[in-house]
């Protein structure tokens, strides 16, 4: 396949390539320091789901060489993730801003992600066990969440 005979919203084999190496970039720099900062030592297990670029072998192989115990997540599962909830809330904030280039565009994701609520947060983590039970009661299909 030449990339022009992709469907559209397909990324090329360059375009997958790079997201996975971008993950691999924001894992080797933010998932381990995290865990030590939350003190979880190595008592964690890693969610995500599976996008291309979480799957891609150069994921998998930092996952493995470094330890990473990953919840299992079957493809074209619901996300049950609360940091989604976040980001559209980050989304909708962001998009009063109204910003206008690059800049604009980083100050304001930085501002408006400083503001979302703690309380939020804890409500989205608590509600988690409600929204996976609505996930079964569906047998996987959608819910409110």
């Amino acid at each position: 396949w030449r990339e022009e005979n992709l469907p559209e919203g397909q990324p090329s084999l360059q375009q997958s390539t790079n997201q996975a190496c971008m993950v691999e970039d924001i894992l080797n720099e933010n998932l381990l320091q995290s865990t030590l900062d939350l003190r979880l030592g190595r008592q964690f297990i890693f969610q995500q789901d599976n996008n291309p670029k979480h799957t891609a072998k150069i994921s998998k192989e930092w996952l493995q060489d470094n330890s990473v115990n990953v919840l299992e997540w079957p493809s074209q599962s619901p996300d049950l993730n609360p940091i989604e909830h976040l980001w559209g809330d980050l989304k909708m904030a962001v998009h009063r801003c109204f910003p206008t280039n690059l800049m604009e565009l980083e100050r304001c994701c930085k501002e408006e992600l400083v503001k979302l609520a703690k309380d939020r947060c804890a409500k989205l983590v608590a509600s988690y066990s409600k929204r996976l039970e609505a996930v079964i009661a569906a047998k996987g299909a959608l819910t409110k969440y």
